[in-house]
């Protein structure tokens, strides 16, 4: 019985990381016993069978786990706690005062939240949700980038799984407008996963916040992934699906958003995409249909001026190429056809909109997108 620390021992921090490392696909079960116990974290590792058949009287459709006893008697707290200390990995407890009070709302919140990056001027009272598909269609990730421009320089905060696709492309999009973004990732913080966005990774760790809750050395398991959404839909004020399969874990968010209250909205897309039936699906059931980051203003009902934007202060013409280039694909022989403008001073203003991060060019085209 390892667990029981001297009586004087009152680090509450050893008993919150004691508990992300037990029963770890848990959260509710661990969520509603904590708050049984008066959100008294060293209470519920004293519990006992009487507490247990009280609690499972209490919560008739919550069940107990048959080896609850055991694992928080067995666990070494001091090993737990000192291998978090020796990795230097930042964590929030449920009693610490940057743990997001939105978070808190949910009913199966995290007892404990381990993360990298910085809690800094990051408002998680003006947060959005966005997911979808990993295999995104590109006019679906102008979509994301689209809206998210529309906060440009604002304080609104972007919150996604860092996943590939959708996931990627709104984390993107944040960084490229000066926005804070936080990702919620389903595996320890000793893993970048997925591989392909291990730069991205890092430059959210840079600039934004990466939070898990689960312990270091967890892998990311499937089952992981749907556990994860819940946070993602938990830390926003609204939820942006943006493409969604009927059987996706888009449609999971969704399912999360609505049961915490959240506001669900939605960027229609071709019914002709299989992505797509899940997002009509939702709008036909009240999902709110979105096209811009005003109307997830309105629907959010916050007080926050969009119009500092003015299309990344450009003038001129020069707002014209950018307008022109945000409502379509195209490329320079189109804009050569389009403006009365010379080949050399059209690249020109071309390659500064690029630099600036405002337009890409791929293939030949130049668009807007988070990619």
């Amino acid at each position: 019985m390892q667990n029981k620390l001297p009586l004087n021992d009152k680090n509450k921090d050893k008993y919150y990381i004691g508990i992300s490392n037990i029963l770890i696909n848990n959260p509710l079960f661990k969520a509603k016993l904590f708050e049984f116990f008066d959100y008294d974290i060293i209470r519920l590792f004293q519990a006992d069978k009487n507490d247990l058949n009280e609690f499972a009287n209490c919560y008739e459709n919550i069940s107990v786990p048959k080896n609850f006893l055991s694992e928080i008697q067995n666990i070494d707290l001091n090993k737990a706690y000192n291998d978090v200390l020796s990795s230097k990995t930042k964590y929030i407890t449920y009693e610490n005062e940057m743990y997001p009070e939105i978070l808190k709302n949910i009913e199966d919140f995290p007892l404990i939240l381990y993360y990298k990056g910085s809690f800094d001027n990051i408002n998680f009272k003006r947060t959005i949700g966005i997911v979808g598909s990993r295999k995104s269609t590109e006019s679906a990730r102008q979509n994301v980038f689209k809206i998210v421009s529309d906060f440009m320089n604002t304080d609104a905060v972007i919150i996604s799984g860092l996943a590939e696709g959708i996931d990627a492309s709104a984390h993107r999009a944040a960084i490229q407008n000066n926005l804070k973004t936080a990702a919620v990732i389903g595996s320890g913080l000793n893993f970048q996963y997925p591989s392909v966005n291990k730069k991205l990774y890092n430059e959210i760790e840079e600039k934004g916040l990466i939070l898990s809750e689960y312990p270091n050395d967890y892998s990311p398991m499937p089952q992981n992934f749907p556990q994860r959404n819940r946070i993602v839909t938990g830390l926003s004020c609204g939820v942006i699906i943006a493409e969604a399969k009927m059987k996706s874990g888009a449609m999971i968010s969704a399912r999360y958003a609505l049961e915490q209250g959240r506001e669900l909205m939605c960027i229609p897309g071709l019914i002709t995409n299989p992505n797509c039936e899940g997002i009509y699906h939702l709008i036909k059931n009240g999902a709110s249909v979105i096209t811009s980051g005003e109307d997830v203003k309105n629907l959010l009902n916050w007080q926050i001026d969009l119009s500092q934007k003015e299309q990344n202060n450009l003038l001129g013409i020069d707002k014209e190429i950018y307008e022109t280039i945000s409502s379509e694909e195209i490329s320079i022989e189109g804009l050569k056809q389009k403006f009365d403008i010379g080949i050399n001073e059209l690249m020109v203003k071309l390659t500064e909109m690029e630099l600036s991060g405002l337009i890409v060019q791929k293939n030949g085209l130049y668009y807007i997108q988070g990619k």
